[in-house]
Parts: C-alpha cells; sequence; structure tokens
C-alpha cells in the first residue's frame, strides 16, 4: 500500500503532527527522545510522578547508552515535555504511541494486556480533534482488532480516530540508534490518511533508504513476537548442539565459526552459553505459545515449548558445573559471579539467567559475591540477600571460583594474571564462551565452558595460523 503524493501547496501549510507517547518506560522513554530527535514536538504521558520527574531533568531510571543525553537534549530544546495529564497531551497531539508494557500474567503464559487497553482507551476517550493512534506494544495476535473495538467505543461521536500496528525493534544497549535508523519499518491496518502521516512521522529513516513494509494488522503483530521466536529457537539451538560438543569434546564456537560462513544460517545468535533472558524474548515466546494453544496452531507450541526449556537448562547445566569444579558441593565455597544483567550495554535484570543462576547458588550454601559494572542496584532490588562488590577484583578476592555470566567488555579484557594473584582458586566458568581461553591459561587458570573442551592448566597447543581456531592446552 503506498501513500498517494500531497500537492505541494498542502505539503508547505500543513504543520508537523504532534506527536503523544503514552507510557514512558523503556520503550517509550526513547521512542519519545526519538521522536523529537526527528523534529517533532512530543509529550511523553505516564502515570508515575517520580518517572516523570526524573525524566524531565534527564535521569532515565535505568542504563541505555545515550539516552540520558538525547532527552536532556530535547528537553532543554522544548521539543520534548513530559506529563501525566493525559488529557491535555492528547488533546495537543495528533499521533498518540501506546508504548507500554505487556508483562507476562501471573500464573500464565499469557501476556497482560490491562495495560495496552487502558492506555487505548485513555487516548480514545480524550480525543478533542482527529488523530491516529499507533500501537508499539508487543502483542498477541488479534489484540489490535479488539483494541479498535475500545476505539470505536469511547471516542467522542463525530471524531475520526484510527489505529493502526508499528511494532518495536528496539536491541537494549542500542535503542537509541535503533529508533533513529532503524532496519526495517513495519506497519499494519492503516488507510491511506494514516499510511500518509505515519510515512510524514518516520520520514527521516525512510529518507535514509530504510525498508518499509505495510500490511495488515495481525501480520504486523506477529512480526515483532515472530523476530523474538526465531531469535530464541536459533540460540536454544546452538545450545543443544552445545551438550553434544561437551559429551564428544568437539569446540562449538568453532562449530558456530563454520556454520556462520553458511549465508542461510549466519553468525549472530549463534554463540553458546548460558542463554537468553531479559524483558522480552522469554515472556514473548511464552505469550506466543500461549496465543498458539488458543488458536490450536500445536507445531508452534511445541515448538516454543522446547526452545524455552533449552534456555532454562542452560542454567542448570552452569550450576551442575559449579558444584563439580568444586568437588560436588558449593556448601561454604566462596563463588564470585560477574556479571547480573541478561546481556551487556544494560543494566536490565528481568529474567537474567546470571542473577538465577547466582541466587540459585546462593540458595545451595554458597557464599556468592557479585559485581556487574550497571546492573547492581536492579540486581540488590531484586535479590537483597546476595553479597554485592563494587569491583570486579572485590568480588573476586579469594574466590573458589569465579562464573563469567555477563560478557561485558571489561570482563573479557581483564588481565588473568592480576586476577590470579587474588582469587583463592584459578577456577574460571566461562559461561559466555566470551575469554581469551589461551591468555587464561597462560595465567595458571582452568577454564570451563559450556561446549567446549575444559582445558586444564599447561603449555599451551599451537595452532596453525591464519585460523579462527581458540587454543587449547593439553589434556
Amino acid at each position: 500500500m503506498t501513500a498517494s503524493k500531497k500537492s505541494s501547496a498542502a505539503a508547505d501549510t500543513r504543520p508537523a503532527p504532534v506527536i503523544s507517547v503514552i507510557g514512558t518506560g523503556y520503550l517509550g522513554a526513547t521512542h519519545a527522545a526519538a521522536m523529537a530527535e526527528m523534529g517533532f514536538e512530543t509529550i511523553g504521558v505516564d502515570v508515575d510522578p517520580a518517572k516523570l520527574a526524573a525524566l524531565s531533568a534527564g535521569e532515565v531510571p535505568f542504563y541505555e547508552p545515550g539516552l540520558p543525553e538525547l532527552i536532556t537534549k530535547h528537553v532543554a530544546s522544548g521539543k520534548l515535555r513530559f506529563t501525566a495529564d493525559i488529557a491535555s497531551a492528547v488533546a495537543a497531539a495528533d499521533v498518540h504511541f501506546v508504548c507500554v508494557g505487556t508483562p507476562q500474567r501471573a500464573g500464565s503464559h499469557a501476556a497482560n494486556l490491562s495495560y495496552v487497553e487502558s492506555a487505548t482507551r485513555g487516548v480514545a476517550e480524550n480525543l478533542t480533534h482527529p488523530g491516529l493512534i499507533v500501537g508499539k506494544s508487543t502483542v498477541p495476535v488479534g489484540t489490535a482488532a479488539r483494541l479498535r473495538g475500545i476505539v470505536r467505543e469511547f471516542a467522542p461521536a463525530g471524531i475520526d480516530a484510527e489505529l493502526i500496528w508499528n511494532p518495536e525493534f528496539l536491541r537494549e544497549g542500542k535503542a537509541v540508534d535503533d529508533t533513529l535508523h532503524p532496519d526495517r519499518l513495519v506497519w499494519g491496518g492503516a488507510s491511506p490518511a494514516a499510511d500518509a502521516v505515519i510515512r510524514e512521522v518516520y520520514a527521516a529513516p525512510i529518507a535514509e533508504g530504510t525498508p518499509v513494509i505495510t500490511t495488515d494488522l495481525a501480520t504486523a503483530e506477529l512480526v515483532k513476537v515472530s523476530a523474538n521466536a526465531f531469535l530464541a529457537t536459533k540460540i536454544s539451538f546452538i545450545n543443544a548442539i552445545s551438550e553434544m560438543c561437551a559429551i564428544t569434546g568437539a569446540d562449538v564456537s568453532t562449530l558456530a565459526d563454520a556454520l556462520g560462513h553458511d549465508a542461510r544460517i549466519g553468525r549472530k545468535f549463534l554463540n553458546a552459553g548460558l542463554g537468553f533472558g531479559g524483558g522480552c524474548l522469554p515472556k514473548d515466546i511464552r505469550a506466543l505459545m500461549h496465543r498458539a494453544n488458543e488458536l490450536g496452531a500445536g507445531r508452534v507450541v511445541g515448538l516454543m515449548q522446547q526452545v524455552d526449556e533449552i534456555n532454562m537448562g542452560q542454567r542448570e547445566r552452569v550450576i551442575d558445573m559449579t558444584i563439580d569444579a568444586l568437588d560436588g558441593s558449593v556448601l561454604n565455597r566462596r563463588v564470585a559471579v560477574v556479571g547480573a544483567a541478561f546481556k551487556p550495554l544494560t543494566d536490565d535484570v528481568r529474567d537474567s539467567p546470571a542473577l538465577n543462576v547466582a541466587a540459585a547458588l546462593h540458595l545451595r550454601g554458597a557464599q556468592v559475591t557479585l559485581w556487574d559494572p550497571e546492573a547492581m542496584e536492579t540486581a540488590r532490588r531484586s535479590f537483597p540477600t546476595l553479597t554485592y562488590s563494587s569491583s570486579m577484583e572485590g568480588a573476586i578476592e579469594d574466590a573458589d571460583v569465579v562464573l563469567v555470566l555477563t560478557e561485558w567488555d571489561d570482563v573479557v579484557a581483564a588481565d588473568p594474571a592480576a586476577l590470579a594473584s587474588i582469587v583463592g582458586r584459578r577456577t574460571v566458568i566461562d559461561a559466555r564462551n566470551c575469554l581469551p581461553v589461551a591468555d587464561w591459561v597462560k595465567a595458571g587458570w582452568t577454564v570451563r565452558s559450556l561446549g567446549r573442551p575444559t582445558p586444564v592448566t599447561g603449555a599451551p597447543v599451537s595452532v596453525a595460523a591464519g585460523t579462527n581456531d581458540v587454543l587449547a592446552t593439553a589434556r
């Protein structure tokens, strides 16, 4: 579907739309800042006064590189402001982005859609002039059609309101760039008039050559959750293969490199390790599983169950490796955990495999000391009974085993010889397959990994020049 071109006179006289963004969490705060950066007057709406005050001061309640600077810039420029008054925001705006959360419902795999429904109703009933409502939250297929019913029910009589769906594709740690320079734009259910408006909103990335895919509501809803499900499947596939590698002595990292050269497969998301977590992939595949079950799509249910089980099983594998490394018991043993966030460049510990493993070892009687460069406070709020160190060295000092559970650059670049001088036992479990193994072995460490031959301290064995093989040690 392609929008018809406006006359040059209309293009010259029609003012740029004002944007409202309902919800100023991770998605909403990023989207609001990006809309202001693209030149639009933007109003962020939330019910949390403390969050609104912080954002208005340029303080972001989570770690996302570049976002505080962008918010500060446009609060100062006047392009961006935040309010708890949804009525005034909707009255001032023309395009309303719904960016609220869809967490997993308690006691179920289903998504909790109450926030999306409330936000959509809040926009509809406060419309004072025609408006375009744009859903960005990740929702089960069929949700947008229901939300259109809410809009029809609560929009004032005589006011034209249209709802379309425009899924987000943000990666934590790279969200600002992903919003300003997306790898694709997708929206569904737009009339020609709505299509023209949303193209105006995204004129900057479209001018850069970003591909635009216009479709129906159901397809637009399925794109995001399908992308997440595919990535989760790819991660769980290589983690399943890593178990075979561990049994046979094969090296999963070299295997993944070889697979990655196949253009049909690619190397991204083929890093075997502790598995995925965060606020998106786990709850999205479970919501897909739930919705597929409702629709009778049994194969999707079965596949997602396997993906989820493999992913959760990786945590148990790391716990078992730790117990084995400590001669069968972690009771009263000092365990250093490096990393709490579910991945680097974020302080997000939602469903974090790293924090889950740390907590599980603590419950088994281990003396767990944890360090993370960004996620200390979010981890402490989730698991206050763990011990936290202000430095990696402090966490590692006198430890019986070191667990690398988040692949921060600071960890990968750490000096293993310096760390060897302060640790109790030179045993590291590289649960992300991210360490330069040869350097650690040379410094006297025993390195245990998921899906790679476990090196032991000894003289390194050279490999042929020009290969990507990891140096192993004599076994």
